[in-house]
């Protein structure tokens, strides 16, 4: 009764209560499908993030591969061309690669690869890109770097693999040895990637032609070649 309630202060409390109780009860329900919520979309983003990063990672080498390469590489040129830096990049060919898999299988030929490239990411600094470009051939990225601190970071990888022993671990027999040929070129203001590692492949190609096993920057490009 109404009347009995607006006179009854037991009674309208006892109702204020109850409705009360309702109220936390509604709120609690609601409170518990959000946090559930809220962990379905940190699972959405996780795995989002996850498949991003597969999709700039090379599977073989666990290097970025050229997706990655590229926006790297904008971010990298629009900040040497605003603070006026330097920007630096030596590509690399891994010698005599065909060998490897024609005569031990393209398992060997896979590791040689994989051992290049942590050689590789273990001897660049940390704001700096290894990747890989294709096929046999890795690049780096080098912010900040001038021609020839580039090509001294090309040299000490040069140099480590040069002295590397590599067995075959199901033999343990002895493989060849692995060597590295690299082109080294610096950005030039405005140009593209493509025309910075078109210069790098030049330089590579000559180091090929000097026996391999060596590094050949921009500047000693053939002049009928030379660029600028």
């Amino acid at each position: 009764d109404r009347s009995e309630i607006g006179t009854d202060p037991r009674l309208l409390i006892e109702t204020l209560m109850k409705e009360l109780s309702q109220a936390a009860t509604r709120a609690t329900k609601l409170e518990a499908q959000f946090v559930e919520k809220s962990r379905e979309l940190d699972v959405i983003r996780e795995s989002l993030s996850q498949s991003e990063e597969r999709a700039r990672t090379d599977t073989l080498t666990g290097l970025p591969n050229r997706r990655a390469l590229e926006e790297f590489f904008r971010n990298a040129q629009a900040q040497a061309m605003e603070q006026d830096q330097p920007l630096s990049v030596f590509l690399i060919d891994i010698d005599h690669f065909k060998q490897f898999n024609d005569k031990f299988g393209h398992g060997v030929g896979d590791q040689v690869l994989r051992l290049v490239g942590k050689a590789l990411r273990d001897r660049v600094r940390e704001y700096d890109l290894a990747a890989r470009y294709g096929g046999e051939e890795l690049i780096a990225v080098l912010p900040g770097a001038d021609l020839d601190i580039c090509k001294a970071a090309a040299e000490r990888l040069r140099g480590a693999l040069a002295e590397c022993k590599i067995t075959r671990r199901s033999t343990g027999e002895a493989l060849p040895g692995i060597t590295v040929s690299i082109g080294v070129g610096q950005f030039q203001f405005g140009e593209t990637m493509e025309d910075l590692i078109d210069r790098c492949d030049r330089a590579l190609y000559q180091a090929k032609k000097r026996g391999r096993n060596c590094i050949v920057t921009e500047r000693e490009l053939e002049p009928e070649r030379a660029v600028g």
